[in-house]
């Protein structure tokens, strides 16, 4: 973090397809080594999967997805008198969002199917059914946060 002064946001150019900065900020978690087309492929047939499983519009599943798996609270780590407490704190928006995407495709890669866009499909209809990997991870989360409720007074 500088010293000096604030660090400007960057904002996300929207992807080509649906024209939504969300969807640009997914595939470039998905991309890896630069590969853009390729995250960009899996995306948009994770999509198709969707909407032949559904029947339903794939974009507001993606979107309810996204919204199923954002955290309120968090614990952060906080040292006091020589001893560590993991002290719950509200999660900011654009953490929100970074979390609940870096765990969507966490939990999608480490599925067992054969190809990742069928991976990243039935994780996002999962999520957006409020079930799978991505969901219990948020709610483990909560657990620990309300667990340590009783440290809140150290926050500040």
């Amino acid at each position: 973090m500088p010293r000096r002064r604030l660090v400007a946001k960057r904002e996300v150019q929207p992807d080509t397809k649906f024209n939504d900065p969300l969807v640009a900020l997914f595939i470039n978690a998905i991309m890896k080594r630069g590969k853009k087309s390729l995250a960009e492929s899996i995306f948009y047939n994770s999509l198709e999967i969707i909407k032949e499983k559904t029947k339903e519009d794939p974009l507001k599943i993606f979107k309810k997805a996204i919204d199923n798996t954002k955290p309120m609270l968090e614990v952060r780590s906080r040292r006091v008198g020589g001893s560590t407490y993991q002290i719950p704190v509200e999660v900011k928006f654009a953490r929100r969002i970074a979390l609940s995407i870096r765990w969507l495709i966490a939990s999608a890669s480490s599925r067992k199917d054969y190809t990742m866009s069928k991976r990243l499909a039935s994780e996002l209809v999962d999520a957006a059914n409020r079930t799978g990997m991505a969901v219990k991870k948020k709610e483990d989360t909560h657990k620990m946060a309300e667990a340590n409720k009783a440290f809140a007074h150290y926050r500040w």
